[in-house]
């Protein structure tokens, strides 16, 4: 009798003919399958090979169902780690892949999803800027930052920057212009006057010496606020930006006037930041996660057992489709009617039935989920701690 390791091309995939938790379970299966169909009594139209593709079929949906889960857990770990096309091999089978493993969590995403503010803010981010200058004229209030912005080597800015080559609009990000400002002093580190005028905190350690306390993030604080005070304050200079224009105050009056220094930045394409940034190429979405095959001899009886439960349900549909073919059969002085229809609705309705309470268990068991159980669990045990009573009001400890 031909079995599973002897026969040529047993599955219609061949993921997991090499397999030997596969190979015994497969010789199984026909046995089993047969037996709750009927065969004792009643042949049953299916050949091993059908059946070995049910099996094959059903431990595929398995791994399926339960690598999306897991993608749904880890996604945000996961994305622009490099995809499975050079890892998981021909066959894509679990040691070649990511599967089996449990990543350690990270914050790459977040901080990727964080990079276009930084940008803005002018505090590094994915993207370059550049700065130019107008030559000011005197008596002329307004220029055209897209033609009279100049790069050091007078070439208009807008054209010359490689930051952008495909001339889209610019973005002003900062306009040096405001009156020079001496060096204000804002603190002097041996007046102690200068901490109490300002309300800090301090503290008396004797009574002969008076120690005060002034983190050094308040002399980086108020070094900007001060700073930002003074340009908007005490600055008379200010701009108005309309459309392509820019219109500077006051008037220059001077004969031979300074140059007005602009930051610019230009269209921030997705996929070309600033850096060689090969995480581009990696995890995007569900497709490329390198998660591959589940490997049989991996299982425990859980997955094991749904598996062949989907695999009779799958066998049952394939045998109803073949009955199916013939609404009866012609028997001596009678015909014999043949269940198709019923075998066809039965396997496709246990399949559905299978799959939904599988994603039921899982749904419960995604890491977040997990997260929110334990906390849960936490709440609960606490309120029954708050019950137990404590003799003569002391602490019960065990050691």
């Amino acid at each position: 009798m031909p079995t599973f390791a002897n026969t040529l091309n047993p599955t219609p995939f061949g993921f997991f003919d090499n397999d030997g938790a596969f190979i015994t379970e497969a010789d199984a299966i026909v046995t089993y399958v047969k037996r709750k169909l009927g065969d004792d009594i009643l042949s049953v139209e299916l050949t091993k090979k059908q059946i070995w593709a049910c099996l094959e079929e059903s431990l595929l949906e398995y791994g399926s169902v339960v690598n999306t889960y897991q993608a749904q857990s880890q996604m945000m770990d996961l994305m622009g780690f490099p995809t499975g096309s050079s890892l998981s091999g021909s066959t894509n089978v679990g040691p070649n892949s990511y599967e089996q493993m449990l990543p350690r969590g990270n914050f790459d995403f977040l901080d990727r999803l964080a990079e276009p503010y930084a940008t803005e803010a002018g505090l590094g981010g994915s993207y370059n800027t550049t700065s130019g200058s107008i030559q000011l004229v005197k008596d002329q209030q307004d220029y055209d930052m897209y033609t009279d912005l100049k790069d050091t080597h007078g070439g208009i800015l807008f054209e010359s920057s490689s930051l952008n080559p495909l001339k889209t609009k610019m973005k002003v990000m900062e306009v040096y212009h405001f009156s020079p400002q001496a060096a204000y002093r804002f603190f002097d580190t041996t007046s102690a006057i200068n901490y109490l005028n300002n309300e800090f905190s301090f503290e008396s350690f004797t009574p002969e010496t008076i120690f005060y306390v002034l983190p050094v993030f308040e002399d980086v604080l108020r070094a900007g606020q001060l700073n930002l005070s003074n340009r908007v304050r005490r600055s008379n200079y200010s701009y108005k930006i309309m459309g392509t224009k820019i219109r500077i105050f006051p008037m220059p009056t001077q004969a031979d006037p300074k140059k007005l220094w602009i930051r610019v930045g230009f269209n921030q394409d997705p996929f070309n930041a600033a850096y060689k940034d090969k995480t581009k190429f990696g995890v995007s979405n569900l497709s490329n996660i390198p998660y591959g095959n589940l490997q049989f001899d991996r299982l425990n009886s859980i997955g094991r057992q749904w598996i062949r439960q989907y695999a009779y349900a799958c066998s049952k549909e394939v045998l109803g489709l073949v009955r199916s073919k013939f609404g009866s059969v012609p028997i001596a002085d009678a015909e014999l009617s043949l269940n198709g229809d019923a075998l066809i609705t039965q396997g496709r309705e246990e399949k559905a039935d299978l799959k939904t309470s599988l994603k039921e268990i899982l749904d419960k068991m995604t890491y977040t989920q997990l997260v929110t159980a334990e906390a849960d669990k936490s709440d609960a045990m606490m309120r029954v701690l708050r019950n137990i009573p404590m003799p003569l009001g002391k602490t019960i400890l065990m050691g």
